[in-house]
């Protein structure tokens, strides 16, 4: 009497199939897979063949179509996956261009020596170091008719920084840089009217002109 012949289960399938792949991972023998490519050959005749990388093995899997559950079952006789190399780094930023003289005002006769520029025009001043713009322009007011702001080239004289005015009533002069013998000086003051013949800032202007210029430091005004 014949006996019934039983499917064998998923599981044994997978078992039977995923074997023969355990032993392509190790011993490199070429695989005959209907529609794969076979393997390269990874050793001569009078030497012992080389076990494919992982590369190759996920490649001939690819080409033969195995199924998802066989590569699972496969998986633990497999070589580990190649590292993959670090990315490039980044290149480097281009260094930010320097500050040139040209970013001066250009139609400045200002001369490079002078460390406070004066444009009595323009009602601007500024500060600069070894022809680079160090401060401003800022707006300013100067001396009105009768009173101008001298022109020419000059130099600072001193400074009181909580300064008042004897001549006007002791009016504040807050943050005083002289540069002539006359009371001309830079200080905190309004803008929006003439003076006396002093070049008035705004207090944040006025501060750092005052931090800033010495005794002996060139003003040139226009």
């Amino acid at each position: 009497m014949t006996g019934k012949h039983r499917k064998p289960s998923r599981l044994r399938r997978v078992a039977r199939t995923a074997a023969p792949l355990a032993v392509i991972a190790g011993l490199g023998v070429t695989p005959s897979v209907a529609g794969a490519q076979p393997l390269p050959d990874f050793g001569s005749s009078d030497a012992l063949p080389q076990a494919p990388t992982r590369a190759d093995i996920d490649g001939f899997m690819d080409r033969a179509q195995v199924p998802g559950e066989i590569r699972d079952a496969v998986e633990p006789f497999l070589p580990p996956a190649e590292p993959q190399p670090a990315p490039a780094p980044a290149p480097a930023p281009a260094p930010a261009p320097q500050e040139r003289a040209a970013d001066l005002p250009p139609e400045s006769p200002c001369p490079e020596t002078a460390r406070a520029c004066v444009d009595l025009a323009g009602n601007r001043t500024w500060l600069q170091q070894d022809g680079k713009l160090l401060y401003g322009p800022t707006i300013m007011s100067h001396g009105k008719p009768g009173q101008e702001t001298p022109k020419g080239t000059f130099t600072v004289t001193r400074k009181v920084k909580d300064e008042i005015s004897y001549e006007f009533n002791n009016a504040p002069m807050p943050y005083a840089v002289y540069f002539t013998n006359n009371g001309h000086a830079f200080h905190q003051g309004s803008t929006d009217v003439q003076s006396a013949g002093c070049v008035r800032l705004p207090h944040d202007a006025a501060k750092f002109f005052f931090e800033n210029l010495q005794v002996g430091d060139v003003v040139y005004i226009y």
